[in-house]
């Protein structure tokens, strides 16, 4: 049997583990606090960027 590890954390999961949906993607994570971590990690990477001019 293969250890199964937070998608956010990379901590034990257990029997409570959170199903989060990122990117049409699947993950588990071990706790709500993770889950938001990471979806506010997606958030961040798929918001528009700002260009600067110099």
């Amino acid at each position: 049997m293969s250890e199964r590890t937070c998608a956010a954390c990379d901590g034990e999961l257990d029997e409570n583990a959170i199903n989060v949906t990122i990117g049409g993607r699947t993950v588990e994570v071990c706790c709500e606090e993770c889950a938001v971590k990471l979806n506010e990690a997606h958030a961040a990477a798929q918001a528009p960027t700002k260009m600067v001019e110099l």
